[in-house]
C-alpha cells in the first residue's frame, strides 16, 4: 500500500492541573528527520517518540510541538533555589555597587527576597512529574497511529491518481508505437530519396560505406526500443504501487527514466503525430514526477 509523506494529527489531554496539546506533521523528505519541539525535563518522552516514529515511518520530514501548561493550583509551595541563588547574587552585586558609590542601602529580609517573583513556586513532587510523564508517553501510541493512518489515507488518493497517470502513460506508448509504424513508408522513402542523392552525386559508389550510413539513419529513426522501454517502465511502475513497503525512491528514478525515453522518442519522431504524442508524454511524466515527490 502506497503511503505519502504528507499528514498531520492531533491530540490533547489533561491529568490534574496540567493540559497539554500535541501537533505531529509531516512533508516529503529524502529521508526521516525528525524534529521535537518539546518543554524540557519529561524524561524517557523523546526517546518514546523516536522508538514509536522510526517503527513506522521511512522517509519524510516530522515535526512534533507539544504545548504544556500546569496551572497554579494554590497548593503547597516550594522555593526554586537556582532562581533565590540568581536573585541573591543580584541582590550582592547591588550592595557592593551601592557602597562603591557612596550609598547607603538597608539590608533586604527574607521576606523581600521571597517577594521577587519565580522564587516561590508551586510545589511538584517526583510522583507527580512521574505521572505526567507516563501519561505523556501513553499518548505517543494513539498520537503516531492516527499521524499513520493519514498517511495512509493520502497515500490511498495519491495512489489512485498515479495509476490513472500510469494507464494514460501507456495508452499513448500504444499510441507511439501505431505512429511509428504509421510513418514506416515515409522513412523508407527518405531514405531511398537521400540514397539517390548520394549515389548521383558520387562518380565511385562505395557500398559498404552506403550500407553503413543507411544502416546509421534507420537506427535514429527507430524507436521501437524506447516503446518497448516504457511499457517496461509502466510495468514496474504498477508493480511498486501495489507494494506493502516503501518504494518513492523506485519510483523517482523510474520517473526520471521515463523522461529519458520520451525524450529520446520525440528527437527520433522524424513525424509530426508522434512529436505531438512524445510531448503528451512528456507532460503527463512531469505530472507524475510531481505527485510522486509525496509518495514515502
Amino acid at each position: 500500500m502506497t503511503h505519502s509523506m504528507t499528514a498531520f494529527a492531533s491530540r490533547t489531554g489533561t491529568l490534574g492541573s496540567a493540559s497539554w496539546s500535541w501537533e505531529l506533521r509531516g512533508v516529503n523528505a529524502r529521508g526521516l528527520d525528525m524534529r521535537f519541539r518539546m518543554p524540557d525535563g519529561i524524561e524517557g518522552l523523546e526517546t518514546a517518540l523516536r522508538s514509536a516514529l522510526t517503527k513506522v515511518l521511512a522517509r519524510g520530514n516530522v515535526t512534533v510541538n507539544l504545548r504544556l501548561n500546569r496551572e497554579d493550583t494554590g497548593g503547597a509551595l516550594a522555593v526554586d533555589e537556582p532562581y533565590l541563588d540568581e536573585v541573591l547574587k543580584a541582590l550582592d552585586l547591588v550592595q557592593e555597587r551601592a557602597f562603591a558609590m557612596g550609598v547607603t542601602l538597608g539590608q533586604p529580609t527574607a521576606a523581600d527576597v521571597l517577594s521577587q517573583r519565580g522564587v516561590l513556586v508551586a510545589a511538584k513532587t517526583d510522583e507527580d512529574a512521574q505521572a505526567l510523564a507516563d501519561a505523556l508517553i501513553a499518548d505517543v501510541a494513539p498520537l503516531v497511529a492516527d499521524f499513520v493512518n493519514m498517511r495512509v489515507s493520502e497515500g490511498a488518493a495519491l495512489a489512485a491518481v498515479v495509476a490513472a497517470q500510469l494507464d494514460q502513460i501507456e495508452k499513448l506508448t500504444h499510441a507511439a508505437a501505431k505512429a511509428a509504424e504509421a510513418r514506416a513508408p515515409q522513412v523508407k522513402e527518405s531514405l531511398t530519396t537521400a540514397l539517390r542523392r548520394v549515389m548521383d552525386d558520387v562518380a565511385e559508389i562505395d557500398e559498404a560505406r552506403i550500407a553503413q550510413e543507411l544502416a546509421v539513419l534507420a537506427v535514429k529513426s527507430d524507436v521501437t526500443e524506447e516503446i518497448d522501454r516504457l511499457m517496461a517502465h509502466v510495468v514496474a511502475a504498477k508493480d511498486l504501487l501495489g507494494q506493502d513497503k516503501p518504494a518513492g525512491r523506485k519510483f523517482d528514478f523510474l520517473a526520471q527514466e521515463f523522461n529519458r525515453e520520451a525524450n529520446t522518442l520525440c528527437a527520433k519522431a522524424q513525424a509530426p503525430v508522434l512529436t505531438a504524442i512524445g510531448l503528451d508524454l512528456k507532460a503527463v511524466i512531469d505530472q507524475m514526477r510531481e505527485q510522486i515527490q509525496n509518495v514515502e
